[in-house]
């Protein structure tokens, strides 16, 4: 079990684990995401248990901070929530201009396990969406990233 600097989601069942530093936009995107439907598992400090044998990692709260969000200009407010979430998404938040157009797959070491990653600018208005895109072709077990389009529409 680790504690990591970080925010996680659930959509439609499926854990999203938001990294950035303090001030990135993790708090910001999660409650956009909320707000469209998803549950928040963990704001700010989020607890990580690992099960290698069946390569998943599961999501907690700390008891301190379950069921909390940080709105900037409100404060720490209650939030739709879940108990946990296994992590199917790593999505690093980044500077809009570290965002590639078109990554390569990638995947990170989240306590043992490796778990599919993205790096994607929080304030973007579609990166809600984004994200339930990428999570929904990992379910489909389609790939993250697929061929270029130029190799698609040849």
């Amino acid at each position: 079990m680790i504690r990591v600097h970080a925010t996680c989601v659930s959509v439609g069942g499926a854990g999203v684990l938001l990294r950035g530093p303090s001030g990135s936009g993790k708090s910001d995107l999660a409650l956009r995401l909320v707000d469209a439907g998803a549950l928040l598992v963990a704001d700010d400090q989020v607890v990580l248990t690992a099960d290698p044998t069946q390569a998943l990692v599961t999501a907690t709260a700390p008891a301190r901070l379950a069921g909390l969000i940080e709105v900037r200009g409100l404060g720490i407010l209650p939030a739709p929530t879940a108990p946990s979430a296994v992590i199917r998404l790593v999505v690093d938040l980044v500077e809009r201009d570290a965002v590639p157009r078109l990554p390569t797959a990638d995947a990170n070491r989240l306590a043992g396990v490796m778990v599919p990653h993205v790096a994607l600018w929080p304030f973007a208005a579609s990166a809600p969406a984004a994200l339930r895109l990428a999570l929904a072709a990992l379910t489909s077990g389609a790939p993250l990233v697929p061929a270029a389009f130029d190799e698609v529409a040849a």
